[in-house]
């Protein structure tokens, strides 16, 4: 490993390392006609000196577990990244020349398609986010790894960067390492602050950070403020004062070139100006990661068992937290998250059980879902709640999270009218639409506690991103210990022959549903009743067969709005079958009042559907 005051051949190594970084950049961003050469161009004295001067990585191995990691969070960078890779001898140096081609995984911004990428980046400000996360999770598995996370100027605008600093500044993380490529220019105009680095020094320190300031090109200054990594007990930021399009004379400091690819003429001007000084890195040793191994965190064979009584009144909310905390017995994997809503999602129970597997993130669900994110990158299965409408101020955090192919799960508590008093501003009405459409996603909404618990055992087992809708108020138990309840899948609670209608519901209101059945029961009508929990995957084939028994007439009940919840789901898979579907749903803005009050305004309590099956037959 290069010393922190190299002697001068080697400095001269790294100069040129890093005018090759930025040929690579330019010949491919050239080759694919697209891309943002002048962002990388401003960054390659950093990423030459962190890979090729100080980070301790196999090269060859980018998956090993204490490895140092580096995320890319101005993706837009993404060719200096595959530059870097490939220089270290883990890509073939042509295949950069396939930049953004459909046949290629080096994609114009990073995703875990590339083995030595965790999370997918582009989406400005979710980095130092997930390496928080990341960070959290080396000193849960008692690894000496660490974690640097590049960004850029612009993005620092953004208020999950500093979601993110102020919990990394409580926690004391002094093994993540944040840079900021401070390069002047946005995408648009300059940046709000320039080269004032003061600025930027004065918010990350108000935030517990310990920050240094450098040069961006010159080496010897970003090697010796690296070789202070770790020291102390604060995170380190290190502002470097850069030029966009750095070394090409005519694209240095020069506005206008964001996001724009050099024709061919240009490029070979600006590789003229780089070749007489641009070395290989090839025959650099990279020191390899201490060897230290994460513990064993096997996947349990099985779980505690579930116990509740048939009729026990238990919230799905709080069968949740009983959930978690009897399968942390077992299942060394599972860490918790919350934010500062422990007490209401249940996840304080976890968080008093395994209180060092447990991390507080406060009212920052950016953050709370980008630390989620970075946990499971090191193998761990996280479980981050909060309430469902809190979500929706980090859904780009989660539709990122669906690209990054993470396996997180989410669960939102308090959906839906049935809050009650609390109001529309509580009341998560978009979740499932939301969930639903990330991709690869599950999303999946309980009506007891059996169903719950089992739900989230489901879950821990099944990779991806998932997510959980729980309820607030008090439901009956309906369901024997023992049932299962497999993902994509569905319950039939009441049929027989002659049934008129099939009703197919969740949550609280399947609750409403059996006592519809019951009451239209008394007057000779018979419904067939559904539990789809499964709300993606959908039930389709079960919910088909039932509905040809009904002559093809569906009702959806549900406690979100009528646009893109279970309805529209149910809808979406059956109406090219000729299957006509009536949605029960919340159509309007609800407001205060008691739970059963709100459910009958709003048309999704019993009442409302006895009406509707008495229209329909």
């Amino acid at each position: 490993m290069f010393g922190p005051r190299m002697i001068e051949t080697d400095l001269e190594l790294l100069r040129g390392i890093a005018n090759q970084l930025r040929i690579h950049c330019i010949t491919a961003t050239t080759a694919a006609g697209s891309g943002h050469p002048t962002s990388c161009l401003s960054a390659a004295e950093l990423v030459a000196a962190l890979f090729f001067g100080h980070m301790r990585f196999d090269p060859r191995n980018p998956k090993h577990p204490n490895n140092d990691r580096f995320i890319l969070s101005k993706g837009h960078a993404a060719p200096l990244l595959y530059a870097a890779w490939a220089e270290a001898g883990f890509l073939p140096v042509d295949q950069l020349g396939q930049l953004r081609q459909i046949t290629s995984d080096l994609e114009g911004h990073p995703t875990p398609r590339l083995p030595f990428v965790d999370v997918a980046t582009g989406s400005l400000g979710q980095g130092l986010g997930v390496g928080v996360g990341m960070a959290l999770a080396a000193r849960q598995n008692q690894l000496d790894y660490r974690t640097y996370v590049l960004m850029g100027d612009g993005e620092i605008a953004e208020g999950a960067v500093w979601e993110a600093a102020s919990l990394a500044g409580i926690k004391k993380l002094n093994n993540l390492i944040g840079i900021v490529d401070v390069n002047r220019l946005g995408q648009s105009e300059p940046t709000a602050f320039g080269h004032d680095l003061e600025v930027y020094r004065r918010r990350f320190e108000a935030f517990g950070w310990r920050v240094e300031d450098v040069d961006g090109h010159d080496l010897e200054e970003i090697l010796e403020v690296l070789s202070g990594v770790g020291l102390g007990d604060q995170p380190l930021c290190i502002l470097a004062r850069t030029y966009k399009g750095a070394g090409v004379s005519f694209l240095q400091d020069k506005d206008g070139w964001h996001g724009k690819p050099l024709n061919k003429e240009e490029a070979a001007r600006a590789v003229a100006e780089l070749i007489p000084s641009a070395r290989s890195a090839a025959g650099v040793t990279i020191p390899p990661p201490s060897p230290l191994s994460p513990p064993e965190r096997p996947q349990p064979t099985a779980y505690p068992p579930v116990q509740y009584q048939l009729g026990q009144m238990v919230a799905t909310r709080e069968a949740y937290g009983n959930a978690l905390a009897r399968m942390g017995e077992v299942d060394p994997r599972i860490v918790a998250m919350d934010g500062d809503t422990k007490n209401s999602t249940f996840a304080e129970r976890f968080a008093r059980k395994f209180p060092d597997r447990y991390t507080e993130c406060y009212i920052a669900e950016q953050t709370l879902v980008a630390v989620a994110a970075g946990f499971s990158t090191r193998g761990f299965v996280p479980f981050a709640s909060t309430f469902a409408c809190f979500f929706t101020r980090a859904y780009d955090h989660i539709r990122v999270a669906g690209i990054s192919q993470a396996n997180i799960k989410l669960v939102g508590s308090h959906v839906g009218v049935s809050i009650g008093e609390d109001g529309p501003t509580q009341m998560g009405l978009e979740d499932l639409a939301m969930m639903r459409a990330v991709v690869g996603s599950v999303v999946l909404y309980p009506s007891d506690a059996v169903s719950t618990e089992k739900l989230v055992e489901q879950i821990a087992l099944h990779r991806g991103l998932c997510y959980l809708r729980t309820s607030r108020p008090k439901t009956p138990v309906i369901y024997n210990n023992d049932e299962t309840f497999p993902i994509g899948g569905a319950k039939i609670l009441r049929q027989k022959e002659g049934d008129r209608v099939t009703v197919v519901a969740a949550g609280v209101t399947l609750h409403e549903a059996l006592k519809a059945a019951d009451r239209l029961a008394q007057e000779g009508l018979g419904i067939t009743v559904i539990d789809a929990y499964s709300i993606k995957p959908l039930a389709t084939d079960l919910i088909l067969e039932a509905a040809r028994r009904t002559r093809n007439l569906v009702v959806t009940v549900e406690d979100h709005y009528v646009e893109g919840g279970l309805g529209d789901a149910v809808a979406g898979e059956l109406s090219a079958f000729g299957v006509q579907v009536h949605k029960l749903a919340v159509r309007e803005l609800p407001r205060s009042g008691k739970p059963e009050e709100l459910l009958a305004r709003y048309g999704i309590h019993a009442d409302a559907i006895v009406a509707k099956v008495r229209v329909l037959v």
